[in-house]
């Protein structure tokens, strides 16, 4: 599996940085999506680092240039809508594709930490949708915690394995938007069930009328996360 490339952005304050967050795009996107809310994050993070890699599978919609992380054939957003902890053979088909592809990201993640000469608490992730899936099964896992877990419009796989996978504790801000038809808010419970069961510290928190997406308000409460879990 190649190795992740995608866009970054270099710390507002020209100097060598200090910490690092990573983009983890969405389903069907790729990294240029989420580039883009680099520079509101680096008002408040000026010595952040950002990169924004590309998922390392070709979309499986079809779309020229779109990536995942892996495949979702077979997802059903009004399954996860009745019951969100029963999908069967679909979340472990999920699970093994994340497991997949967190053997390349944690590479890239290592990477990153070694060019930068940077300790993991001084690494973040921000997830979006397939992003964030992503985000949640490679943060627990690792070793050693790193500074935190931004999770927009996601979901968990393998959340009833986590009790045996988990090996650090980073702290996670799950936002969430009530109004979305990809991802259905119910997702936000289970993850929370989960991070509970396992000491994991989080806040979670429900955007009124918000469909599949990051908004304003969204992007002022991962900011003012990550300025406390970066500083």
């Amino acid at each position: 599996m190649p190795a992740l490339s995608g866009p970054t952005l270099a710390p507002a304050s020209r100097q060598n940085a200090k910490s690092a967050a990573i983009f983890l795009h969405g389903y069907g996107s790729s990294g240029d999506d989420l580039i883009g809310l680099a520079p509101y994050f680096a008002r408040s993070l000026p010595d952040t680092v950002f990169y924004s890699p590309h998922a390392p599978e070709p979309w499986e919609g079809g779309f020229f240039g779109g990536k995942q992380w892996f495949s979702l054939a077979g997802y059903d957003p009004e399954a996860v809508r009745r019951d969100p902890n029963q999908m069967g053979g679909i979340f472990q088909r999920m699970f093994d594709g994340a497991e997949k592809a967190a053997v390349i990201l944690n590479q890239f993640i290592d990477e990153i930490t070694a060019q930068h000469k940077l300790n993991a608490n001084q690494v973040a992730l921000i997830g979006f949708s397939q992003g964030t899936m992503m985000a949640l099964h490679v943060g627990f896992r690792r070793t050693q915690a790193l500074a935190g877990i931004v999770g927009f419009s996601g979901a968990m796989v393998g959340g009833s394995k986590l009790k045996t996978d988990l090996k650090s504790r980073p702290p996670v801000l799950l936002v969430h938007g009530n109004a979305d038809p990809v991802v259905p808010v119910e997702s936000i419970d289970v993850i929370k069930s989960v991070l509970s069961e396992n000491n994991v510290p989080f806040e979670a928190h429900i955007i009124p009328g918000l469909q599949h997406g990051i908004d304003d308000s969204g992007i002022i409460l991962a900011t003012n996360f990550l300025k406390t879990k970066l500083a």
